[in-house]
This record gives structure tokens, sequence and C-alpha cells, in this order.
């Protein structure tokens, strides 16, 4: 019993020289390194806990996290526990997924990702950076399908945070405009979109992509004020801008 705390006391003190952004590299990284050997889902839980902090060389920081990116990885599924527990409260989620594409089977990558979304319903966040790392990732992920992102991502054309809604529609733009067209058309039209970046960004994809506007197209028209007022209606697409 003794033993088995003195083990989890010592892994403690690993894990927060490992994660100490006052602290010298040396330091950080022996006891990254020790942790790395323990490969406990304790130790690997406090490698994934490096992502969250910046120390104060900036080559020095993303040495290290890449360095971590690697042996993580190196590890294989078993690390996939203690990444899901790291993901489940970062703030930041970049380096997480990153370690996720190459340790999982794209059936166990959806998994994950499913679980950060039930997390992140749209609408308000004071962190709206977990869901724009997320959708960039998803957005360049080559284990989904075009649907498959797509019914992912859709959700949040609406979301509260103007940056999130903007990568939405960059990240539809990039899939299927059969599939991603009635989303981005939606985007544009809602009566509570003010940004005008982001519905210029749509018309952009919009017209650049000939999405058929059906019979959307008279509320299309009626969206294109603003920063969209270059675009128009022409036939069955949006042309312009």
């Amino acid at each position: 019993m003794f033993g088995l705390f003195s083990k989890e006391k010592t892994r403690k003190r690993l894990i927060e020289k490992a994660t100490n952004k006052h602290g010298q590299q040396p330091d950080r990284w022996g006891a990254l390194e020790k942790l790395f050997e323990d490969g406990s889902e304790e130790a690997l839980l406090g490698m994934c806990k490096r992502f969250a902090v910046t120390s104060g060389k900036s080559s020095e920081d993303e040495a290290e996290k890449s360095w971590v990116v690697d042996r993580l990885a190196e590890k294989g599924a078993v690390v996939l526990p203690p990444l899901q527990a790291y993901m489940a409260e970062a703030l930041e989620l970049a380096l997480a997924l990153t370690v996720l594409g190459r340790v999982a089977q794209p059936p166990q990558v959806l998994e994950v990702v499913d679980a950060v979304l039930a997390r992140e319903k749209p609408g308000y966040t004071r962190h709206p950076e977990r869901r724009i790392d997320l959708f960039r990732w998803l957005g360049e992920y080559q284990g989904a399908t075009d649907a498959q992102v797509v019914d992912r991502v859709a959700p949040y054309v609406d979301d509260f945070d103007e940056n999130v809604r903007f990568v939405v529609a960059d990240v539809l733009g990039a899939h299927d405009p059969a599939l991603a067209g009635p989303h981005l058309i939606r985007g544009l039209t809602r009566p509570e979109e003010e940004s005008g970046r982001v519905k210029r960004r749509i018309a952009e994809i919009l017209a650049e992509k000939k999405v058929p506007l059906g019979d959307t197209s008279a509320a299309v028209a009626a969206a294109l004020t603003g920063t969209v007022a270059s675009f128009r209606v022409r036939g069955d697409v949006l042309v312009g801008g």
C-alpha cells in the first residue's frame, strides 16, 4: 500500500514538473520522459496536459509538444482513454486531435468526435476554440466521408460565435455541395446572421460551387445586402462577388 501511494505521489510530482511553464526545459523534458516510461493511464494523461501549457520560449514549447505528440502516438490505441479524458476538459484540442488521428481507426475517431460534440451543443460557449479546433481538424480528416463531416458540422451554421460560424462555412464549402449546399443557404438567409464576414464567405462558396438554389432563390436574393450586395441570383445559382 505504501509503495503504491509513493508511486502515485512521484507521478503527481512528475506531472507538475512536466507542466510547469516557468520551469527549465531539461526539467520538463526529463519529467515527460519518465511519464512516458511509466506508461500508466495517469501518466499518459499527464503527458497530454503538456499541450495546455505554453512555456516562455516558443521554439522550446513547440519542440516539447511535438515530442509529446510523437511519443503518445507510439503508444497506439492504449492512449485513447487518457486522450479522451484530456479532451473532455481541454480548452484547445488541436494537438490532441493530431494524436487521435494517428492512433485510432476512423470509427473510433468519429466516436471520440461525437463524445466531444455531445458536450458542445450549438449555442453559447465560453470557449469557442474547442469547436474551432475540432471543425478545422475534422474538415481535413481523410478518414471520414463527406456525409459524416457535414452531418457533424452543419448544426453549427447558426452557432453563437462568429468565428465558429466562419470556420463551419469553410469546412462545409470543402465538401460535397449537394450535401453542404442547403446548410450554407440556411446560414446565408437566416435573419439572425449579422456578420458581414460570415455572409460574404458563404456567398463566395455558393457562387464558386454553383450550388443550386432551388426554391430558396427568393430568400437568397433578399439576403444580398451589405457585404454581399455585389452578388446576385442568376437563374438557379448565385453569381458575382
